[in-house]
């Protein structure tokens, strides 16, 4: 998977990037802790509560205390990247 979460400058997620796509950036960068970074990918995803791509991440923003949080973002990225697992 090419990594779009890649980028030389944490200050800000790319700006042509989905807003699911966007929260998952905060996440990635805060180390799927809870934290500032948690704090704004849950400020983009409830913003749209009710549309699945956004209710994904947000429950997954409330299971970051879970072992497999980081297989489950990898899930959730490919899948929201439109990238298939071979």
């Amino acid at each position: 998977m090419a990594d779009v979460f890649t980028t030389l400058d944490w200050s800000a997620p790319p700006k042509d990037m989905s807003k699911p796509l966007q929260a998952l950036w905060w996440m990635k960068k805060g180390e799927l802790r809870v934290g500032p970074e948690w704090e704004e990918a849950h400020r983009i995803v409830q913003a749209m509560e009710g549309t699945f791509e956004f209710d994904w991440v947000h429950a997954l923003l409330h299971w970051i205390e879970a072992a497999s949080v980081s297989a489950e973002w990898e899930h959730i990225a490919r899948e929201l990247s439109g990238v298939t697992q071979h």
